[in-house]
């Protein structure tokens, strides 16, 4: 039996569905071990489902009597090894092993999926048609923190529009009024310079993607031009629906003295401001992306680290978070912004990395 079959007898993976088995097996590590060697410590709390997928793993507790023997290939090894967190055991082991890693978070979040919009509550938020399109937007990574009954409501409230080659669908300058999500065509992301007028293509969107939510976000003016390259059919969500069913439940708020600590912890911070706002004084170790220029440069970022987001006054940052977490990156906002800053005054104990230039 070939390891993508080994995997899929195993529990709970055994309960996904095939797409998000797929995901799963994409992100999963499949790696061999000598005899004698730890694979895990009592008392880890690490973020690992180990399964043993051929050779004997030792489980020893603490006082190392009683240990265990797991043989892969067994009822036994179908599921994790020692997964309760701290761990109780020290996985050591006896002969030559091939093993599987995944990470338990990547697990728990798709499996939830599965359980709360398998593809029998899939046709409950969406005709049959449009099934794949409602499963592409689930995937979205922000969409996958949103409390369950919110993206049943969410769906619910959207209301559909169709648009024509050419419409424009947002304005720079406006005032922000709806989320939009592309369920058919294409639209261009373009933006003006205030100095030299010069209109700038930021990017192209096509079906599952979103936009209109930095104005939402911020309550401050669209950012930029959004026209449809092709004829389609968008879904948007009013300001209202945006603000109770996605922003708050995804925006993360952190205090001065909790951005203090994660720094501690190596968080980097990002500064969302304009570039002369930056250059007036930002945050010593920051990188400086303007908002508007986020989608452009985010593969500049790490995904494995967590990121605090910064702007003035919070409003600016909170879009920045919502950017970042529908493309998978942790991110927390600084509550009240620099301002907030000015008065506490509590991350300058935190030293380099954080203190005003």
């Amino acid at each position: 039996m070939n390891d993508s079959a080994i995997l899929q007898t195993l529990v709970p993976i055994n309960a996904l569905t095939p797409a998000n088995y797929q995901e799963l097996v994409a992100a999963a590590q499949i790696a061999t071990a000598p005899k004698g060697e730890v694979l895990f410590k009592h008392g880890a709390t690490d973020n690992d489902a180990i399964y043993l997928l051929e050779g004997e793993v030792e489980l020893i507790p603490a006082d190392s009597r009683l240990s265990r023997i797991i043989v892969g290939g067994t009822e036994e090894a179908r599921y994790p090894l020692a997964q309760l967190k701290p761990r109780q055991y020290t996985g050591k082991t006896k002969t030559g092993v091939k093993f599987a890693r995944v990470a338990s978070d990547l697990l728990d979040r798709l499996l939830t999926w599965d359980q709360v919009t398998g593809e029998y509550e899939v046709t409950e938020l969406a005709e049959a048609e449009d099934a794949e399109w409602t499963m592409q937007v689930l995937r979205n990574k922000a969409f996958q923190m949103l409390p369950p009954t919110n993206i049943s409501e969410l769906f619910a409230r959207l209301e559909s529009v169709s648009v024509k080659a050419g419409q424009g669908i947002i304005k720079q300058g406006d005032a922000g009024d709806y989320f939009y999500l592309i369920k058919q065509g294409r639209c261009n992301v373009a933006r003006k310079a205030e100095e030299s007028g010069k209109v700038a293509v930021l990017s192209e969107l096509g079906e599952g993607k979103s936009f209109g939510e930095e104005a939402l976000l911020s309550d401050a003016p669209r950012n930029a031009t959004v026209v449809m390259i092709t004829d389609g059919l968008l879904m948007r969500l009013s300001k209202g629906d945006f603000e109770a069913l996605l922003k708050r439940p995804l925006v993360r708020w952190v205090s001065p003295s909790e951005t203090k600590q994660m720094l501690k912890q190596g968080a980097g911070l990002l500064d969302v401001r304009t570039e002369d706002e930056y250059r007036q004084g930002g945050l010593k170790g920051s990188l400086n992306i303007p908002l508007y220029m986020l989608r452009l440069k985010v593969s500049g970022l790490d995904p494995e680290r967590s990121y605090i987001a910064y702007c003035e006054t919070g409003n600016r940052s909170s879009a920045a978070a919502f950017l970042l977490s529908e493309r998978g990156f942790d991110v927390h906002v600084l509550k009240g912004g620099l301002a907030a800053l000015r008065e506490a005054r509590e991350v300058a104990a935190s030293g380099a990395g954080s203190t005003p230039k």
